[in-house]
């Protein structure tokens, strides 16, 4: 469906339904990567790191935009009210630390920025500030700096495809609208241990099995809207009163159709809409694009994703633009927090 004044920049790099037949070829060369990766593992002829704290890995078979985050805040809560005191491992992709390390929280301070740690660890921080979170490429060098910081459970994003270290539960998510562009084949699943499947009601599990071990648990998710928010207190505004304002939507994530979807469901209808590329950094140049929209349409605020929106602070501050935005959540079945529960006391 196309959604009103959709404007993209060529930066925009999310694969929809009818892919670019370009990237066919550079998807399976990176799915022949993946194969020989994994042949390297199963064979024992690339080594398995063990940190000496427990891991829980979080990851995907898909490119981008696959609910990570946010079941990562998830695991966060969860663990943080069953009295763990869990910590986030996390490349920081496209951050400054991302090949040199780095610490964004210890616990107790905030270390860094959002240019330095990356996005996504930054939104964790602004949601957890309690919670540890370690950036860096090297996972291992980061899960040892969390264990001498005193935490005692580590959640590993992004974590499927990093096999160069050790994990003790593997949780993958599983869309099966998305099984077009794939990091590696569905038959991939065979490593997990817990496959979260978003709710469709034209796929059956059963379709699954052959590409599962017996012992694998499957749950079913859903995303849910936890509602809208003013930037910066984090107020939470009502739905009905921003379909009273003329707002301009703003984003830069991997999946942003499903971004304007949720608007759509919501019945907000914006003026314009501009979609940038994933972890977009939104440099000057762009902001100066977005205040001419916002003129342009004579908009009154700018809606965003909470992705976004700590990276227009100096749009907001030098215009002092009202600007909102939306927080995802994840509905899991119950019998998966009772499986997480096991692992408690197992542990």
């Amino acid at each position: 469906m196309p959604f009103p004044g959709l404007e993209t920049n060529k930066e925009m790099v999310y694969i929809p339904r009818r892919m670019n037949r370009v990237l066919r070829p550079l998807i399976f060369l990176y799915q022949m990567g993946s194969r020989i990766n994994n042949f390297l593992f199963d064979q024992k002829l690339r080594k398995i790191e063990r940190a000496s704290l427990p891991v829980i890995s979080i990851g995907n078979l898909a490119f981008g935009g696959s609910e990570k985050t946010p079941l990562v805040m998830h695991l966060l809560s969860f663990f943080t009210e069953h009295q763990l005191n869990p910590a986030l491992i996390t490349r920081g992709y496209k951050g400054k630390w991302e090949k040199s390390g780095g610490i964004l929280s210890d616990g107790k301070n905030i270390c860094g920025t959002w240019q330095e740690a990356g996005d996504e660890p930054f939104m964790v921080l602004r949601n957890f500030p309690h919670v540890g979170i370690f950036v860096g490429r090297n996972r291992l060098i980061s899960c040892e700096k969390a264990k001498q910081e005193g935490f005692t459970l580590l959640i590993l994003d992004d974590g499927f495809q990093h096999r160069q270290l050790h994990r003790d539960l593997d949780i993958v998510l599983f869309d099966p609208d998305e099984r077009i562009a794939l990091r590696e084949s569905i038959s991939s699943l065979r490593r997990a241990d817990i496959i979260l499947v978003k709710k469709n009601n034209r796929f059956h599990v059963q379709s699954l099995r052959k590409h599962i071990p017996p012992k694998a648990k499957v749950f079913f998710y859903s995303t849910i809207n936890k509602g809208f928010f003013a930037h910066p207190d984090g107020i939470p505004i009502p739905t009905e009163q921003l379909k009273r304002k003329r707002f301009l939507v703003v984003c830069g994530i991997a999946r942003p159709e499903r971004f304007f979807s949720l608007l759509e469901k919501e019945e907000l209808e914006p003026l314009l809409s501009l979609a940038f590329s994933d972890h977009h950094a939104y440099p000057i140049s762009t902001r100066k694009k977005i205040m001419a929209a916002f003129q342009r349409v004579n908009a009154d605020a700018v809606l965003t994703t909470e992705k976004d929106v700590f990276k227009l602070d100096e749009l907001y501050n030098a215009g002092q633009i009202p600007v909102y935005y939306n927080k995802l959540g994840l509905h899991v079945e119950k019998d998966f927090y009772q499986e997480l529960l096991s692992l408690k006391k197992d542990g």
